[in-house]
């Protein structure tokens, strides 16, 4: 008997039958815009195989205007629909199913061609948009339909229709955007009137037998969102118009509330779909942070929902739901919702992939095929880039030693994970653990690593990582002083008011640690909605509540500092920063930069900016400032001869940065 009977159960859609309940939601990787289609195929293929009941692709642009950015993905005519029958076929020789999703992108589009309900510009898009008119929303509905009609044409199982997160229809939906007096605005039968006619005309374009997916905002998370009978009003006619299924869609994209970064608690949103279960007759599928079968499979007994969605643990492990079925669940590699290599890509321009998995978009780039030569491979340092690099060489056949000078793996994991809402770090190094012991890892704990050591290994790899970086601060006897290390390992305490030395990442993270005290917001939702003003949407319009935000007090008095003249911070996530920040502010962290630092005294740390001295009194200082490589054991190595390979931090010593790291550990693991 399976441990997921209700995730694993099929689910019937009239013409069509699931094999299970996970959805494979929708991500823009990137990948369709490079216009290499074999490499777009076995992407979204290696998922089939994996199991996913159905794959929704990311966001297909209907026509150039409704491009999220331009030259984005479009299905526009002949040759697009050849290109996506590469895709499809693929999925299906691999025995799975997908779904186009169409997004227009409305007033979000990153283009001066940009269209809207109404001429108001996104705080998040610097092109104003051009209000249609009559004609220019029936264009839209019908390059809409257009679309649809194409994806069937190009072998897709459906569709899914955008109508959340604020793009285009969304807009259309709520008085915050649409101030239109015609028969498209005004009262909220007009203002859903879009949204109802393109799935109507959808479904009359593409028939009975073609999934119809139509992913609704049910909470907008912004000022004058729509009202829960409005998002009831609007699944009931979205169920009559035609839709199969209807997907949770979660905040807009300019809301200031965090909705999927690995702050925000587990499942936090299903509740939100729960609420309008029953209220209509097809199924419903709630979305956001549920990364585990445990939470998927509890999510669905609770009756929150009838389907799951999980975009990024596909990133991060293909096979999730075959490795679930199997009764592997703890060898699913796990996503820890960073954004690191997903989001920060996606909003960067760059192509898609995850922290955890660099595979992920770079299937037919990086290969993890058997060797026939297996090769004695010695690794030093188990930190994320020997941890990568040697459970990947160990799963090819080579055989691999493990060199640790401490007494677990981890590194610098061992470290974040201490950190308030990063607690999927936890998860990350169990897995390393486990695929460790499975692979038949050779590890060696306290172990500090020789050139006598290493003497009989074909490769060897340099994995020791970094060091903190002393910035050479005078201090007084009897000043209290610690290191980030000391501090977040629990070797070293803080007082009461604290100052931190450096805003980077790690000083960002060692701030967060000091303001809170006792449960994480990540681990409680009832604390984490008052920290970030959410309330329940039947109560409070757009699930924005009244009052506000309202963070507990802060553990710690804290001041964040920087040499740098700069906004602290500033050169965080692309898409996750303005939480840190968001949340810093909220604790009253006060933030410095253009900071000379003079001395550091009993009574605090002695600084000046723009030559002005000044003390923040304090009790401890903790010092942040940088990271060293540690490259002694390399450099004794190449003075004897010996050919080495040096990766991650003690190649880089760049803000301890893990994505590079389990990058460069695979790809080389991958060359050997």
């Amino acid at each position: 008997m399976t441990q997921y009977p209700n995730l694993l159960t099929p689910l019937a859609l009239g013409h069509v039958t699931l094999p299970n309940r996970v959805l494979m939601g929708s991500m823009h990787t990137g990948l369709e815009e490079l216009g290499d289609w074999p490499r777009v195929a076995e992407f979204y293929a290696e998922r089939a195989r994996g199991g996913v009941g159905l794959i929704v692709t990311g966001g297909v642009a209907p026509n150039p205007e409704g491009a999220v950015f331009k030259g984005a993905a479009g299905l526009f005519g002949p040759r697009d629909i050849a290109h996506h029958q590469t895709v499809t076929g693929a999925v299906h020789d691999a025995g799975g199913r997908i779904a186009m999703q169409i997004l227009h992108a409305g007033r979000y589009a990153y283009s001066p061609d940009c269209v809207a309900p109404s001429a108001i510009k996104s705080p998040i898009s610097p092109f104003p948009p051009r209000e249609l008119d009559e004609d220019g929303i029936e264009k839209q509905i019908a390059d809409i339909v257009a679309t649809a009609s194409r994806a069937r044409e190009a072998g897709y199982d459906g569709v899914e229709v955008m109508g959340s997160e604020g793009y285009f229809l969304n807009q259309f939906l709520v008085t915050h955007t649409n101030r239109r007096t015609d028969r498209w605005g005004g009262s909220f039968e007009n203002r859903m009137r879009l949204p109802v006619e393109v799935v109507r005309r959808v479904r009359e374009a593409v028939g009975s037998d073609f999934i119809l997916i139509y992913r609704l905002s049910m909470i907008d998370l912004v000022p004058n969102g729509s009202t829960w009978p409005e998002v009831v009003q609007l699944a009931r006619a979205i169920e009559a118009a035609g839709a199969s299924i209807i997907n949770t869609g979660i905040g807009w994209h300019e809301a200031r509330i965090p909705t999927i970064a690995t702050s925000v608690p587990r499942a936090a949103f299903s509740f939100v779909t729960k609420k309008l279960m029953g209220q209509v007759g097809i199924p419903l599928i709630t979305s956001n942070r549920i990364n585990t079968p445990e939470v998927a499979e509890q999510v669905l007994a609770d009756r929150c929902a009838d389907m799951v969605s999980m975009a990024r643990p596909f990133l991060a492990d293909p096979a999730f739901v075959a490795k679930a079925a199997a009764g592997r669940a703890a060898d699913i590699a796990p996503c820890i919702a960073c954004n690191q290599a997903c989001l920060d890509h996606t909003f960067s321009g760059k192509v898609s992939s995850c922290l955890v998995n660099p595979r992920a978009c770079f299937e037919t780039e990086i290969s993890v095929a058997p060797t026939a030569k297996p090769r004695r491979v010695a690794v030093v340092g188990a930190g994320a880039a020997g941890l990568a690099t040697a459970i990947t060489a160990a799963d090819r056949g080579h055989h691999v030693t493990l060199f640790e000078r401490g007494d677990a793996i981890g590194g610098q994991l061992n470290l974040a994970r201490q950190v308030p809402g990063k607690e999927e770090f936890h998860g990350l190094v169990d897995w390393f653990k486990r695929r460790v012991s499975e692979t038949k890892v050779v590890l060696r704990l306290n172990t500090e690593a020789t050139a006598a050591d290493l003497s009989a290994f074909d490769d060897v790899v340099i994995a020791t990582g970094v060091r903190p970086r002393d910035p050479g601060i005078p201090a007084e006897e009897g000043a209290h002083v610690i290191g980030y290390g000391d501090l977040l390992s629990g070797r070293a305490e803080a007082g009461g008011r604290v100052a931190v030395v450096g805003a980077g990442g790690i000083g960002f993270d060692v701030a967060e640690y000091l303001v809170h005290d006792g449960v994480s917001p990540a681990e409680d939702m009832a604390i984490w909605c008052r920290e970030w003003g959410v309330a329940d949407p039947e109560t409070a319009q757009g699930g924005l509540a009244p009052d506000g935000p309202q963070p507990e007090q802060a553990a710690r008095q804290v001041t964040l500092l920087q040499r740098k003249a700069e906004k602290p911070g500033k050169r965080l996530g692309k898409t996750t920063g303005w939480i840190h920040r968001a949340a810093l502010k909220m604790k009253g962290v006060r933030m410095l930069s253009g900071v000379e630092y003079t001395r550091i005294t009993r009574s605090g740390l002695e600084i000046s900016r723009s030559g002005v001295p000044d003390l923040i009194e304090v009790d401890t200082v903790v010092l942040c400032a940088g990271q060293e490589s540690e490259t002694a054991l390399a450099e004794t190595l190449r003075s004897q001869g010996v050919e080495v390979h040096v990766i991650g931090g003690a190649a880089l010593a760049a803000e301890l940065d893990a994505k590079r790291a389990i990058d460069e550990g695979v790809r080389l693991a991958a060359s050997f």
